[in-house]
């Protein structure tokens, strides 16, 4: 079991990967949605068709008049369901076990040498890093809406949350505050990367450009992780600080 919990972040990207692809199938199983009645019409033979479709369970049919025509076959519904339903037990599972790494024993403490130049080195590379991060996010935005509709962009959303946090921990963990635990680590880490999305997502939903992400939110998350690195560090400076006052 200590070797799943390990492997959590990896079972939790292997669904969410899975998703994406999942939601990208279902999507070019059915009409699409420039032309829906030019795929009708030349898939099935139904002229001036009115599409139906259902994402869960994964249905499309096509409807002329009164005649209904089957645009994706039984089998196809039946197997992308199956699948869908195991990501969707893929996911919960490893997001149980993501969670759960952030409680628990707290692990040796690690301290360093020369926290200034580590701090720097967190709040200009580390900052430069989340905003090329970032830039992945920005695409993978327009390519989940675009090729899974809703599904696509909640599986999205879950998706960057994930990745940033993950990666917020990577730089945490090499470049982040100093004395520090593991545990600690991955909580700064998961804070960070969650703030960051949080910060770039109410900017484009305040600037009326949601669903999709511009190309300035690859400098402003850039800059918003530099401002939260930037107070925990100062908070562990302060705690740091008050330990030996308080022996």
């Amino acid at each position: 079991m200590d070797w799943v919990r390990r492997r959590a972040g990896s079972l939790l990207g292997l669904g969410l990967i899975g998703g994406l692809v999942w939601t990208t199938v279902v999507t070019l199983s059915m009409p699409g949605w420039y032309a829906p009645g030019e795929d009708c019409a030349r898939k099935v033979g139904a002229v001036d068709a009115v599409p139906r479709t259902s994402w869960f369970p994964p249905s499309a049919s096509c409807v002329s008049g009164d005649e209904v025509r089957q645009y994706m076959s039984t089998t196809r519904s039946v197997v992308l369901s199956v699948v869908g339903v195991l990501l969707l037990l893929l996911i919960a599972a490893g997001l149980i076990l993501t969670v759960q790494r952030l409680t628990g024993a707290a692990g040796p403490i690690r301290t360093g040498d020369d926290l200034k130049r580590r701090r720097r080195s967190h709040l200009t590379f580390g900052a430069l890093d989340m905003g090329v991060a970032f830039a992945f996010v920005t695409f993978l935005n327009a390519v989940a809406i675009v090729f899974g509709g809703l599904p696509g962009a909640i599986l999205f959303i879950l998706t960057a949350l994930v990745g940033l946090s993950a990666f917020g921990t990577v730089l945490d963990r090499h470049m982040g505050p100093l004395p520090s635990s593991a545990l600690e680590s991955r909580r700064r880490g998961t804070v960070a990367g969650l703030a960051t999305f949080g910060i770039v997502f109410a900017a484009t939903a305040v600037s009326g450009q949601l669903p999709f992400f511009r190309f300035w939110a690859v400098p402003l998350s850039a800059i918003a992780y530099a401002a939260i690195a930037a107070a925990q560090w100062s908070r562990v400076v302060e705690l740091a600080t008050d330990r030996p006052a308080q022996r």
